[in-house]
């Protein structure tokens, strides 16, 4: 099944479509795409796009087909971040929206790769960081630039750079508001994959052909637990529930009579 799914709010008709528009939510079986649709402003996600973007997480959270999520863009830059002219107040520093997508794409039940075909700046740069996976492209870089706006960036944000990047490279990159480059990128763990940019869709549908080979029930559970450790919230309870719930599945049995038989297995996702 393939089908591709406009938002219905009013910031849908605010401007032509080509030039500025929503995120653009498309499934094709087990793979959903986010696109990110505002070129003309380096893609820059308004407040508007962040309930979308909400919106869309919750419904394919609640789609046991879907298996992997791609955020991807067009244009000279992936994405810009969130519209700062739009932050301020006391009230944002009590409900950050943006900190709240942030977190539901870590904690995303799908696993989450973000298509980088160009840089990335500003707060997208933790809205890549929350997904799993990040394949990039030669010639590209990033920089976090909160301390030179004289934003002290949100907690979940900073506690992901540190638990995901070391916490050096994440002083380095929030106090200096330092670009880096492809090769730093990859070497920091910020990029898990660095290739031409001819390259870069062969690698994404590398990457999902592999993931979208595994078994989907210790996919989901394997990535929960790891995102709770890294976070120091691991609760050995229910990561031994997960691990016995794994050997009670119709697909262990499946994996185990596919390597007997030399075959590859045929999951049925219980």
């Amino acid at each position: 099944m393939s089908l591709s799914l406009e938002p219905t709010a009013a910031a849908s008709a605010e401007a032509p479509a080509a030039a500025a528009a929503p995120p653009l939510l498309s499934i094709d079986g087990a793979i959903a795409t986010i696109t990110l649709r505002r070129p003309a402003t380096h893609n820059r996600i308004e407040p508007d796009d962040v309930g979308v973007l909400r919106g869309y997480l919750q419904q394919l959270n609640a789609d046991a087909s879907v298996r992997v999520i791609v955020f991807a863009s067009s244009g000279k830059s992936f994405s810009s971040g969130f519209d700062l002219t739009r932050l301020g107040g006391a009230a944002s520093a009590h409900e950050n929206t943006f900190e709240m997508l942030t977190d539901e794409i870590e904690n995303a039940r799908a696993i989450t790769i973000a298509r980088l075909h160009a840089p990335v700046y500003g707060g997208s740069t933790d809205l890549v960081l929350a997904c799993d996976f990040r394949l990039g492209v030669r010639g590209m870089r990033m920089f976090m630039p909160a301390a030179r706006l004289g934003l002290h960036y949100y907690p979940h944000g900073i506690r992901r750079w540190v638990s995901r990047l070391g916490l050096g490279a994440a002083k380095r990159l929030f106090l200096t508001s330092r670009p880096i480059q492809d090769e730093e990128m990859l070497r920091i763990g910020y990029l898990d994959a660095l290739v031409e940019p001819a390259q870069l869709d062969g690698e994404l549908a590398q990457w999902t052909a592999e993931l979208l080979a595994q078994a989907p029930v210790p996919l989901v559970s394997m990535k929960k637990t790891l995102n709770e450790v890294a976070r120091g919230q691991y609760d050995e309870a229910t990561a031994t529930a997960a691990y016995g719930a794994s050997l009670g599945t119709r697909d262990i049995q499946e994996a185990l009579a596919a390597f007997a038989e030399n075959r590859k297995p045929v999951f049925a996702g219980h």
